[in-house]
This record gives structure tokens, C-alpha cells and sequence, in this order.
């Protein structure tokens, strides 16, 4: 980690922002966990080239440090479909999916573990913008089971696509269902009319939007079988959690 150039990106992400008091620690992780909470919280606004520059070069070398994994390196469990349980910010492909909010500018909780805030904390402060454009333009919040498709900056992908998944309080319902069975097309639809040939999906809507883990598994491996059938297109589901992954194993088994 460049502790002096983390050091400039702190200073610069303060110096925006006098009504934050806050000494820089001396530690890297303490340095870099005030970093990330500054990011997570900063507004929506453009930054000048020079801050752009200083953070895209920090993040991919950051990046490259924890490790990149390249989809040519992973072993298909079926044709063109692959699992993979690891970081997916640190994933190379044509795009990756951001279970987002409806919103749509990420999580704005001071390093939360969430994969919306995983993925705009190390795609830099400009992914942030470029969503809330992208919501300016529309007008309304994002409607769950649609898709947008944004740069991936500093991000080893080339693009992020984001959806926004159904969120279940109660009883799981076909509504439910059907919601998730759209973020899922709706991702692999947009991916080809870009023409992106790989996409990582992450698993949608089952950590804090509370959709079961398994009816979640059995939705989108279907949908994306169904897709793939008549589509040229790599799809891998990303997974976190060894629970997770063993029930990615038993239906791609």
C-alpha cells in the first residue's frame, strides 16, 4: 500500500469537506478504513484530474496486490458456466454485477460490507458520480429487476452492471420470484446488447434484502442456463460464503 499517496487522497477527500475534523492515523489500515469512510460518504460531485489519477493508480495497485483473478484461469462447471468463491472486485471479465439500491449511488455506510460498498469503494469516487447521472437523467429511483451499465474505473472488469433485487420482509413470494428471475435476464440482456462475452454475478438480494439463499441459487442458475442456451456469452457466479457456494456446487453438479 502507498501510504504517501493514500495520504494525498485523504488530505484532498478533507479538504473538500472542512465540516469533517479528523486527524490521518498512522497505521495503513487505519489509514485506509478513514479513506474508504470518506469515500463511502462523500456526495456525488466531480473531482479534479489530478485527485482521479492519484486514486485509479492507489486502488489497481491495491488491487493487484490482493490478487487478480482472470476468468481464463477458472474451470467451467457446464459450458460457459462458471463458479467462483472469492473477491469480486478482484475479478477480470468483460463486466461484474452490483446488487444495488434503488438509488443506485452506493451504500453510504462507513465501511459496510456490503458488496454495493466493496465495489464503489475500489472502483474509486467516479463510479459514484457517473450513477448519480445516471439517475439525474431518469428521474426516479431505480425499479427492481432493471439493469444499467456503467464504467468500471479503477476496477479490473471492464464494465459494472447494476440491479437492484427484490427485498423480502416477510414470506417468500412468486412476486419475489419473478423480481429476481429480472434482475438476472435483465444483466445478461444488457451485457449483450453491449456486447460483453463474460459477466460475474454475485448473489442477489440474499444478504441484508433477505431473499433464501437456495430459491435464490435455483433462480439464477435457471435463468442463466436458459440464457446461455442461445446466447455467446461466459457467465460466472461469484459467491462469498461457503454456504453459498456448496449450494452453487449441488445445482451445477
Amino acid at each position: 500500500m502507498d501510504n504517501n499517496k493514500l495520504t494525498y487522497l485523504i488530505k484532498y477527500l478533507l479538504a473538500e469537506r472542512p465540516e469533517i475534523s479528523a486527524d490521518i492515523p498512522q497505521t495503513a489500515d487505519e489509514k485506509f478504513r478513514l479513506y474508504r469512510s470518506l469515500v463511502n460518504t462523500r456526495p456525488a460531485m466531480k473531482a479534479d484530474s489530478e485527485y482521479l489519477a492519484a486514486e485509479e493508480d492507489f486502488l489497481k495497485k491495491m488491487t493487484a496486490e490482493k490478487g487478480i483473478t482472470d476468468i481464463s484461469q477458472l474451470v467451467p462447471y457446464e459450458k460457459n458456466i462458471y463458479l467462483w468463491q472469492g473477491d469480486i472486485t478482484t475479478l477480470r471479465c468483460g463486466a461484474i454485477v452490483n446488487a444495488a439500491n434503488s438509488g443506485m449511488t452506493g451504500c453510504w455506510h462507513p465501511c459496510h460490507s456490503c458488496i454495493d460498498n466493496c465495489i464503489h469503494t475500489f472502483a474509486g469516487v467516479g463510479l459514484r458520480y457517473e450513477c448519480a447521472q445516471l439517475m439525474e437523467a431518469q428521474g426516479h429511483d431505480e425499479p427492481t429487476g432493471s439493469a444499467k451499465i456503467t464504467s468500471a474505473y479503477a476496477l479490473p472488469c471492464q464494465y459494472v452492471i447494476h440491479t437492484v433485487g427484490p427485498i423480502v420482509s416477510g414470506h417468500l413470494t412468486d412476486d419475489h420470484c419473478r423480481l429476481l428471475k429480472s434482475c438476472y435476464s435483465s444483466c445478461l440482456e444488457l451485457a449483450e446488447q453491449k456486447g460483453i462475452k463474460s459477466i460475474a454475478f454475485c448473489c442477489i438480494s440474499t444478504g441484508v434484502f433477505g431473499f433464501p439463499q437456495k430459491e435464490a441459487a435455483e433462480i439464477a442458475v435457471s435463468t442463466v442456463r436458459e440464457f446461455v442456451k442461445s446466447h455467446d456469452i461466459e457467465v460466472i457466479f461469484n459467491v462469498f460464503s461457503d454456504r453459498d457456494f456448496e449450494i452453487y456446487r449441488k445445482l451445477l453438479g
